[in-house]
């Protein structure tokens, strides 16, 4: 059995530390969707980590970005981040 794009996800994002993850999968809502017809799926991320002190929204997503790697454009056709530090959660 392949490991689901949410498991895969979780993996690569532990690299940021993070405190505390949530993702949902919003697929459903675009089937019809051009990205749904490659595969590609729809994600909402909440995210908390250090990591991203002193970091503005652009470089927190870079960090995110970086982390998922390969699975941006292929599993992963839309992401939609919300990303703090613990302070700001």
């Amino acid at each position: 059995m392949t490991e689901s794009t949410v498991d895969l996800m979780r993996e690569r994002l532990a690299s940021l530390a993070p405190e505390q993850v949530e993702i949902t999968d919003e697929s459903a809502a675009h089937a019809g969707h051009a990205g749904a017809a490659s595969g590609g799926g729809h994600f909402h991320l909440v995210i908390v980590s250090n990591r991203f002190a002193g970091q503005n929204a652009v470089g927190r997503h870079r960090l995110i970005y970086q982390a998922l790697g390969d699975l941006m454009g292929s599993r992963i056709h839309a992401l939609s981040i919300t990303a703090l530090t613990p302070d700001e959660f």
